[in-house]
C-alpha cells in the first residue's frame, strides 16, 4: 500500500525549507509514496520545479494564523497517512490538533534554533504541545539540544537530519558563471550572503572590516532586507570603501566560484545552506562560532574554520590569513559531498517516513 503524504508550507518561494520539501516530494519513490503539497498561497519559483504528479492544494489563506481551519479541514477530508509540516509557525499551531487524527502520523521539521528565533510569547505557548508530534526533525545537534533543554521535547521524538546540498544543480550553475565585473584582480575578494537583518550579523562584519582598510581585500555582500539602510549608513560612517553591497543576486554561485573566502557572520542559524553551498563551490569558509550546526559543517582547516566575530581584531586577523591560503577546491567540495549530498540526506528522510 502506498503511503499518502501531505507536505505543508506557506508558499514555494526560494527559501531553505521550500527547497528541502520540494526536493523530498520530487524524489520519494512513487511505488511507496503518493505526495501532495498544501500551500497557504500557490506562488513561488519552486512551483516550476515540482514534478507534475504532485498535487498542489491551494488554500488561498496568506495569513498563517487564519490558515489553521482550512488546513485541518483538508486533513480531515483527505485522511493522509502522514502530514509533514515544514515551517516553524505552522508547526506550532498544528501541534494542538494532532490528537484529532489518530490514524495520521504528524512530522514537524524545525527551521531554526527555537529559543533564539521564536520570541513571541503567544507562539512559544504552542511548544507545550510539541510532544504531540510523532517525529520532530531537527537540522542540527544545536537545534535538537535546544528543543530538549528549553521546551521539554522527548529525545525519542527527535530525529536529526542535516540539510542536503544539490551538487548537480550547483555544478550546472558554475559552468555558466563568469567572473563578476566587481571582482578586482588586484584585491582578494571576500563574499558574504544573506538577508540584511540583525540575525545575519553584518553589523559585526562591517566592524571587522573597519580594521582591514589598509589591506587589499574587498568585501562583497549579497542580499537584501530591512536593515539595508542602516548598514549602508554604517558603511559610510566607518568609511568602508572596500565593502560593496550588491543586493539580491539570481546567481550567487558566480560570486562564490571566484571568491577567495566566504564569511558567515550570523548570530544564530538553523543549519546554514549557504555554508554548504560555499563548500560545494570549493570556497574556504570563515564562520562566526554561533549555534546552528556550524561545527557539523566545518572541518577545521579542511573546508574552513570558526572564530568569534565579536572579537573584531582577532576575526580580522583570521581573514588576513585565510584569503592567502592555497586551498584544494576539490578537497573542499568532497568534504561537503561526502556528508551532505542529496542522495545521502534523502535516504534518511525516506527511512524516517517508511518506519513511522
Amino acid at each position: 500500500m502506498k503511503k499518502s503524504i501531505i507536505f505543508i508550507l506557506p508558499d514555494l518561494e526560494t527559501g531553505g525549507a521550500e527547497r528541502i520539501v520540494t526536493t523530498i516530494a520530487n524524489h520519494l519513490p512513487r511505488d511507496q509514496f503518493s505526495p501532495s503539497i498544501l500551500l497557504l498561497r500557490k506562488e513561488g519559483a519552486y512551483l516550476d520545479f515540482l514534478k507534475p504528479d504532485i498535487e498542489v492544494i491551494d488554500i488561498r489563506t496568506p495569513r498563517i494564523r487564519h490558515s489553521l481551519k482550512p488546513t485541518l479541514l483538508e486533513i480531515k477530508k483527505r485522511k493522509p497517512d502522514i502530514v509533514f509540516s515544514g515551517f516553524g509557525e505552522v508547526n506550532a499551531y498544528l501541534s494542538l490538533f494532532t490528537k484529532l487524527f489518530p490514524n495520521t502520523k504528524f512530522i514537524a521539521r524545525e527551521t531554526n534554533i527555537v529559543s533564539q528565533h521564536v520570541t513571541r510569547k503567544e507562539i512559544r505557548f504552542f511548544y507545550k504541545f510539541y510532544n504531540g508530534y510523532d517525529k520532530i526533525i531537527a537540522q542540527s545537534q544545536d537545534m535538537e539540544q535546544d528543543l530538549i533543554k528549553n521546551f521539554g521535547i522527548k529525545k525519542n521524538k527527535l530525529e536529526k537530519i542535516n540539510n542536503p546540498v544539490d551538487l548537480d544543480f550547483i555544478e550546472e550553475k558554475l559552468k555558466l558563471s563568469e567572473r563578476p565585473a566587481a571582482f578586482s584582480h588586484h584585491h582578494k575578494n571576500v563574499v558574504a550572503i544573506g538577508n540584511l537583518s540583525a540575525r545575519k550579523g553584518f553589523d559585526n562584519l562591517l566592524k571587522v572590516f573597519s580594521r582591514l582598510k589598509n589591506q587589499n581585500i574587498l568585501l562583497h555582500i549579497l542580499g537584501d532586507g530591512k536593515d539595508r539602510e542602516m548598514l549602508l549608513q554604517m558603511k559610510n560612517l566607518l568609511g568602508l570603501d572596500h565593502v560593496i553591497f550588491h543586493g539580491k543576486q539570481n546567481n550567487p554561485y558566480q560570486y562564490l566560484k571566484y571568491a577567495d573566502l566566504f564569511i558567515l557572520s550570523s548570530r544564530y542559524e538553523g543549519f546554514p545552506n549557504v555554508l554548504l553551498e560555499a563548500g560545494a563551490c570549493g570556497v574556504y569558509s570563515l564562520a562566526n562560532n554561533c549555534p546552528g550546526g556550524i561545527n557539523e559543517i566545518i572541518l577545521d582547516q579542511i573546508n574552513g574554520e570558526t572564530a568569534n566575530i565579536e572579537d573584531y581584531d582577532d576575526f580580522a586577523e583570521k581573514i588576513k590569513h585565510a584569503v592567502y591560503r592555497n586551498n584544494e577546491k576539490e578537497n573542499i567540495k568532497e568534504s561537503i559531498k561526502s556528508r551532505f549530498s542529496k542522495e545521502i540526506i534523502l535516504k534518511k528522510y525516506e527511512n524516517l517516513l517508511l518506519n513511522l
